[in-house]
């Protein structure tokens, strides 16, 4: 394509003063288009340098001109399907902790050990059967130490957040907690590069909005539950589990993103076995020394163990789909999912507010992944790809325009982002060279 068929075409689909979209506007419409890429042409002919901005509409604007179907397509109706499961998995964990709680059995480390030791006699042994730089081997020799302190960040998380229980109350628990989706945020716009619009910060707002709801419904139905013997405490808790948990999903995306899922699970269980089995003969020996084991207790922990090495299994399948912001918001509606068996198993009282709670957080989640959130294409390096050179070149015939281009296609999955279009005119021959990256 030359530069005269590129700026036909910028004519036909863009208005570059306004960003109009001709192909739906009037013939007028399109004849200002055409007149004013016309100008365009002439100027950047007349060795003019010319600079055009076409900022993005509002975020809302995606939603009132893109159809329903390109929104809710097949990978986020799965997504979302998927994030539920995980939910209904954490839902699973927490009411088999009530029950043993019940019994009288505190063994968190325990529990943990559990799910494990679990990871260990499938995902490591897989590992160790593998050849090449899969090896477990091989593994440990260059990125053993990594995933040492990805495996403490991962066990501390869990052991921390249920230790507060004893501290602090469920409210503070459940609003405490959201601090991990902000903690996420930052640690994969540092590290993964990710970058997130407006629109994702908005739906992130409606996700916590609809824990305000829930939150505000158990307050309403007497529900809040804990110790108030040490909030300070409890509350640091809460925060430094949020933390931790947000370090190993960041962990969690980039390694199943760019190694494989098998070697993070692998690892995982290796050293997770390694430290929870520690911290379990160290701190638990006498509670499980006095444990009342009965079949009862004992399909409780298998329970547990089985919902835990089954969310740890697939979570990394949802988090390379989407990503490790969007698996936490998603995970937002397990508490609702425990109080919906609660009101059954443990006579909780009913409320409206769980199911206005639960549609404000899955609108918010559909929200956030309706955009997509990409890291930002490589730059090419200035030495490759066959780049001019400057002294080959005369400076003075090269003039450079940028157009910020608005990707609205009705078709493109990723409708939301913004192209950015690099275009060289050479007066002397005419021709126009194009460079075209996409910009988050």
């Amino acid at each position: 394509m030359d530069g005269n068929e590129r700026l036909r075409y910028s004519a036909v689909h863009f208005d570059i003063t306004s960003g109009c979209d001709v192909n739906r506007r009037s013939n007028d419409s399109g004849t200002s288009c055409n007149s004013r890429t016309s100008l365009l042409q002439k100027r950047m002919e007349a060795g003019e340098s010319v600079e055009i901005y076409v900022f993005r509409r509002p975020w809302s604007h995606i939603f009132s001109t893109r159809r329903l179907r390109d929104i809710f397509t097949w990978h986020l109706l799965k997504a979302i399907a998927m994030g539920q499961a995980l939910s209904m998995l954490i839902c699973g964990t927490a009411v088999t902790c009530q029950y043993l709680a019940e019994s009288k059995v505190e063994t968190p480390m325990l529990q943990s050990f559990l799910n494990y030791a679990l990871l260990l006699l499938t995902y490591t042994i897989t590992l160790a059967f593998r050849k090449g730089d899969e090896n477990i081997l091989q593994i440990l020799k260059t990125k053993w130490w990594k995933y040492l302190l990805l495996g403490v960040a991962d066990v501390e998380a869990n052991y921390t957040v249920v230790k507060a229980y004893q501290f602090t109350t469920l409210t503070s628990i459940q609003l405490l907690d959201c601090f991990v989706i902000p903690v996420l945020m930052v640690l994969s716009w540092i590290f993964l590069k990710t970058r997130y619009k407006i629109a994702h910060y908005v739906a992130v707002g409606v996700c916590l909005l609809g824990v305000g709801a829930m939150v505000g419904a158990d307050l309403l139905a007497g529900r809040d539950q804990g110790s108030t013997s040490d909030v300070l405490l409890g509350d640091g808790l809460v925060l430094i589990s949020a933390a931790l948990y947000a370090v190993s999903n960041v962990c969690q995306e980039y390694t199943v993103k760019n190694l494989s899922r098998t070697e993070f699970l692998g690892m995982v269980g290796l050293f997770g076995t390694l430290i929870s089995g520690i911290q379990l003969a160290i701190l638990e020996h006498k509670a499980v020394a006095v444990i009342k084991w009965d079949w009862i207790i004992v399909l409780l922990f298998a329970t547990y163990g089985l919902c835990m090495y089954a969310l740890y299994s697939f979570m990394p399948i949802v988090m390379k789909m989407t990503s490790a912001t969007a698996v936490n918001l998603s995970l937002l509606t397990a508490d609702l999912f425990s109080l919906f068996c609660g009101l059954f198993l443990f006579h909780y009282t009913f409320s409206g507010l769980y199911i206005v709670s639960f549609v404000v957080i899955t609108v918010g989640f559909v929200m956030f992944n309706a955009v997509p959130t990409t890291p930002p294409a490589p730059v090419a390096d200035a030495s490759e790809g066959g780049s001019e050179n400057p002294s080959d070149v005369d400076e003075a015939v090269k003039h450079e325009a940028t157009l910020e281009l608005a990707s609205e296609h009705d078709g493109q999955e990723d409708g939301a982002e913004s192209e950015s279009m690099e275009v060289q005119w050479g007066q002397s021959t005419g021709a126009c060279t194009a460079d075209k990256s996409t910009r988050i």
